[in-house]
């Protein structure tokens, strides 16, 4: 596997693991173990986000930092992206 795979996993890792605590932590609110895994995925999702952006471009096209014109229609799209 390389490095964009690798990178593309974790992030995915990541976000599966904040939508399942969000799940939880919509019926147990007050769970102060569930919310502080929470935060520390997120840290790093957003973390993986950003090392992903500045090596192999946005994932989204919120990512996207380029304010000159909306380049993010622009080939290859990220997905296509090696």
């Amino acid at each position: 596997m390389n490095e964009k795979q690798l990178l593309l996993n974790k992030i995915k890792k990541y976000s599966f693991a904040l939508k399942e605590l969000n799940l939880y932590l919509d019926t147990h609110p007050n769970c102060r173990r569930a919310l502080a895994l929470f935060q520390q995925y997120k840290e790093l999702r957003d973390k993986g986000e950003n090392e992903f952006n500045e090596k192999f471009g946005p994932l989204t096209p919120e990512q996207s930092t380029c304010t000159q014109r909306w380049n993010w229609i622009d080939d290859p799209w990220p997905w296509e992206r090696r």
